[in-house]
């Protein structure tokens, strides 16, 4: 790391103002020339059902083959989706920026990203996301991150932006409490006409803490030789015109054809989308199934350039975007977006409610979450696996209870009410809502002789609040459903936003399960008592 650091020190980084990029020395405009360089991820940062992430800038024998034909494109900027933040990224990235090339990354992973059908930002999440800024934010040549990549993309699950948001201001203020550098922190969203203006609006919107520091656009709607109106890209520009932080393709290059023209790239870099657009990045290098590729590797892991590969080479070398230097440039669309309250839906002049609150979810605390299971007398045992803890929340945090026992870890995007302990991993969660279904027994119900078994998954210990737990847990109350405002002893002050700061944390077993979005009414009762009855657990509804 000393070797790649002391090199870094001479690349000049890339700052935001206003609504563009720059190089932080001699203020030139930076425009993205970019392209996303990650194998076994599909187009939005779809990944495989595979475990494994395959790091390319954990490879410096791949990054020394490939820096090549990447100049050859003139790319400036590469994206990439998912990074193992145990690996050394030293020797790819000291190549990288000798080639005069940035790097966008992706803070989640496939099988580690908020979920857009039951989203959350928890401990686990937040020790992933935090991981990959650790091991990126001293490289000179890391010109920003995303929190999210095409999270909600239908008008039903907007809710999950809200979750989306906490990533991104937690995130920003990480950076800031470490004394790192300014380093931008994003989202990308998909081009999905019923919720596109919602989520631009959301993510720009009230304080700036909590804001994106910039927005990239998977756009596909150029197919084949369109044009700047017929493809959607005046309209796109018009609304981004008053955009008050840089804007850009995050993906780009429709494959609709047999083989892509690529004459958006012209339009992009052209005085029609500069003064609105900060370049983009055209999907993908490597060929897939999906057939996006730029070029291809043989058995042997050697490159063979593609037609899209020339075609997108000729194009690119024809542009010559004109930007403004720093020092003259005086931002005038400085207003953020109001939030939205509705999004489009289907039908000519339909709308549906905007879901995501514009109160977001608590930073996470990894502390809080200790000093909660410390206190707890029923506690979930060790190394459960995910389906079993699925299941068992599916028992406890019943219609005729949940409200009680798993208020305390409800976590709900679109009424922006956050129990306390609703960024804690799933493991302790349940622990709390085991805990909370005990003492309402012990005391209520003389009739269950083992409260605290839960089909032998549960156990009991002796509770202890040492001193540095008591204001924590005292703040978040009885019930679990008080707002937690003490940082954590040992760390920084509280983030922006709601929510205060957190440390560190290590997943657990099941820390990645998917928690059910608890909705108490009665219209669910007989598929959770179904779930009980099912799992035997001899729970007994209050």
């Amino acid at each position: 790391m000393a070797l790649a650091t002391s090199v870094l020190a001479d690349v000049d980084p890339i700052v935001i103002k206003g609504s563009k990029f720059f190089y932080k020395t001699n203020g030139t405009e930076f425009f993205i020339k970019g392209v996303a360089y990650q194998q076994d991820v599909g187009a939005g940062g779809k990944g495989s059902s595979s475990t494994k992430i395959n790091d390319p800038l954990a490879d410096a024998t791949a990054c020394a083959r490939d820096i090549p034909y990447l100049v050859q494109l003139q790319t400036n900027t590469i994206r990439v989706y998912a990074i193992d933040p145990t690996k050394d990224h030293s020797a790819c990235m000291t190549a990288l920026q000798n080639a005069g090339i940035y790097v966008i990354a992706d803070l989640s992973e496939p099988n580690n990203s908020i979920n857009q059908n039951d989203p959350q930002w928890n401990t686990d999440l937040y020790a992933r996301y935090t991981s990959v800024v650790d091991v990126l934010a001293p490289y000179n040549n890391v010109l920003g991150f995303f929190a999210g990549n095409e999270v909600s993309n239908a008008a039903n699950n907007t809710d999950a932006m809200a979750f989306v948001k906490a990533a991104v201001r937690d995130m920003k203020s990480y950076i800031s409490t470490k004394n790192y550098r300014t380093i931008g922190v994003g989202y990308a969203a998909d081009d999905d006409q019923f919720v596109r203006a919602g989520v631009d609006n959301y993510l720009n919107c009230g304080v700036v803490s909590d804001a994106i520091d910039f927005f990239g656009y998977n756009i596909y709607s150029w197919c084949g030789d369109s044009s700047f109106q017929e493809s959607g890209y005046a309209d796109r520009t018009l609304e981004f015109a008053n955009y008050s932080v840089p804007a850009f393709f995050a993906e780009y290059g429709c494959n609709t054809g047999s083989s892509r023209m690529f004459t958006e790239t012209l339009a992009l870099y052209s005085s029609n989308m500069t003064n609105v657009w900060s370049g983009g990045i055209v999907y993908e290098y490597f060929q897939a199934t999906n057939n996006f590729g730029l070029v291809s590797l043989d058995s042997t892991n050697q490159v063979h350039t593609l037609s899209d590969f020339s075609v997108l080479s000729s194009q690119i070398a024809q542009v010559t975007p004109t930007g403004v230097n720093i020092n003259s440039y005086t931002a005038t669309n400085t207003v953020a977006r109001a939030c939205p309250t509705e999004a489009p839906a289907f039908g000519a002049g339909a709308t549906s409610a905007w879901e995501a609150s514009p109160t977001l979810p608590p930073t996470p605390n990894e502390q809080l979450c200790s000093c909660m299971v410390n206190n707890l007398t029923c506690v979930a045992k060790p190394g459960l696996t995910s389906d079993v803890v699925t299941s068992l929340f599916g028992i406890v945090c019943t219609p005729m209870n949940g409200a009680t026992v798993c208020g305390g870890i409800e976590a709900n995007g679109t009424t922006g009410v956050y129990g306390a302990y609703s960024m804690c991993n799933s493991t302790d969660q349940l622990s709390w809502a085991f805990n909370a279904y005990y003492m309402q027994q012990v005391s209520s119900n003389s009739a269950n002789t083992n409260p605290c078994d839960f089909a032998g998954n549960a156990t009991t210990q002796t509770p202890t609040l040492p001193n540095a737990c008591a204001t924590l847990v005292n703040q978040a109350g009885p019930a679990g459903t008080g707002i937690v405002t003490s940082a954590p002893s040992g760390t920084g002050s509280i983030g922006g936003g709601s929510g205060g700061a957190a440390a560190s944390t290590t997943s657990g077993v099941a820390g990645m399960v998917t928690v059910p979005s608890f909705d108490f009414g009665l219209l669910k009762l007989g598929s959770y008592v179904t779930i009980a009855a099912l799992a035997g657990a001899g729970i007994i509804l209050l």
